[in-house]
């Protein structure tokens, strides 16, 4: 299973600038996608990396706060 990053234009115009969905490849993200946003243009599109441990991108999120805590 894959995660896809995409980016849209809705019907109306509106720009969404991170939609990810989880899908066996691209072409069946894209029927999710499209059936989510009826109409919409595909700006881009990317495979999203997964984080294998997610325990370094908390630390570092801790990190940031106890920073912004001592300031």
């Amino acid at each position: 299973m894959w995660k896809f990053d995409f980016s849209i234009l809705t019907k109306d115009g509106q720009k969404v600038e991170s939609v990810v969905i989880a899908a066996q490849d691209q072409e069946a993200a894209e029927r999710k996608l499209k059936q989510m946003y009826r109409y919409c243009e595909i700006v881009r599109c990317g495979v999203k990396e997964e984080d294998g441990g997610n325990k370094a991108s908390q630390a570092i999120s801790v990190e940031d706060i106890l920073t912004l805590i001592a300031k």
